[in-house]
């Protein structure tokens, strides 16, 4: 490690740096949910998937009314709205915002046979010894916005999302090749802020899917490969100093209850209140990965000893479908297959704090 001369001033921030504070917290809102224990195609778990942060065609999701905008994340919308507060460290010119969206995309992925010089789609395919499954995968998408506060306060700032339709192939030699698609996706993510007290602000980040070519009786498979999946939002600010949302103090707690978050809800992440995850999971302040936690389960729950003794329990047919189900299933089998015991040990149970529950100290026996 280097340590820069004292007399040396900072460089300057790149935007966007600072969201690596938050990496591991951030892709697990990103994967949850993302496949299902025993990570089957097959399992009836498996069969309705994409289960949080959804915000999908309007058209679609208004076909029997309304959604109701609430804070729920597991709510499909075609809307999602964080709102939190913050004070200005210093004068409004300094101060600045970076916005991370990040979400995922719906991939169709199709087995095709070679067959008389074209190919067939089939449900399952072996090449070279391993298995292949007609699926849904889904690739990680990011998009930024920067803005000084002035800019916020002055009708705010917007980018377009377009993401056009693509097609991917895998060629797996004689046997035939993996088909994938991704249809079009169309978004906005906006920012705008107001003063809402002495040196007190609201920023509102919002987050709308623009698609308008998805008919409203379409297939739910259909309408969220035109979707964002597992939608979530990072906040990063220079010169700015966010209040808890959760447990806000006193002064700040009439306009903390005055916000509207929609399908989404923002909690500080660090010490250096400079940093925020809305997310919809529900999650505290200052959210942290268990560090004894050797990797993503993807299964909507905090037990991984459980899943990872469920795991080592499966069948071999059952470990063959899920390493043919997806990548994410395989690289999970790989690592608890191989899970060293003193790692499984370290899952058993942690003692993360200890505090008297009796009275006070010197009382009773």
């Amino acid at each position: 490690m280097s340590v820069a001369p004292k007399d040396s001033q900072p460089g300057p921030v790149v935007p966007g740096t600072e969201f690596a504070r938050a990496q591991a917290v951030a892709d697990a809102v990103l994967y949850e949910g993302y496949l299902l224990y025993p990570y089957r195609r097959s399992s009836g778990k498996n069969r309705v998937r994409w289960q949080f942060g959804i915000v999908a065609p309007r058209r679609w999701v208004e076909a029997d009314g309304p959604v109701p905008p609430v804070v729920a994340g597991s709510v499909e919308s075609w809307q999602q709205q964080t709102e939190c507060l913050f004070h200005v460290r210093g004068g409004q010119e300094e101060a600045e915002a970076d916005i991370r969206l990040r979400f995922l995309r719906v991939v169709l992925r199709t087995a095709e046979r070679a067959v008389d010089g074209g190919f067939v789609p089939v449900d399952s395919l072996d090449a070279d010894g391993t298995r292949h499954l007609s699926t849904e995968e889904a690739a990680p998408q990011q998009f930024d916005l920067h803005a000084r506060l002035p800019e916020l306060l002055d009708g705010g700032c917007a980018r377009e999302i377009r993401l056009p339709a693509a097609t991917e192939i895998e060629p797996l030699g004689d046997s035939g090749r993996i088909l994938r698609r991704s249809e079009t996706v169309a978004a906005s993510l906006s920012a705008s802020a107001e003063r809402v007290g002495d040196g007190t602000y609201r920023l509102r980040v919002r987050v709308e899917n623009l698609d308008r070519g998805v008919d409203e009786d379409a297939s739910r498979p259909a309408a969220l490969r035109h979707s964002l999946v597992a939608t979530h939002v990072l906040i990063s600010g220079r010169g700015l100093e966010f209040c808890s949302m959760m447990d806000p103090p006193g002064e700040v707690s009439a306009a903390v209850a005055a916000s509207r978050n929609i399908h989404a809800f923002p909690v500080l992440i660090g010490d250096d209140a400079d940093l925020v995850l809305s997310s919809p999971i529900l999650l505290p302040d200052h959210p942290e990965v268990a560090p004894e936690s050797p990797g993503d389960l993807h299964d909507a729950t905090e037990i991984d000893e459980m899943l990872s003794l469920l795991t080592l329990a499966l069948t071999d047919a059952e470990k063959s479908e899920a390493r043919a189900t997806d990548p994410r299933a395989a690289e999970i089998l790989d690592r608890v297959d191989g899970m060293p015991s003193e790692v499984l040990a370290r899952l058993h149970g942690t003692m993360r704090s200890l505090r008297d529950t009796t009275g006070a100290r010197g009382e009773g026996s």
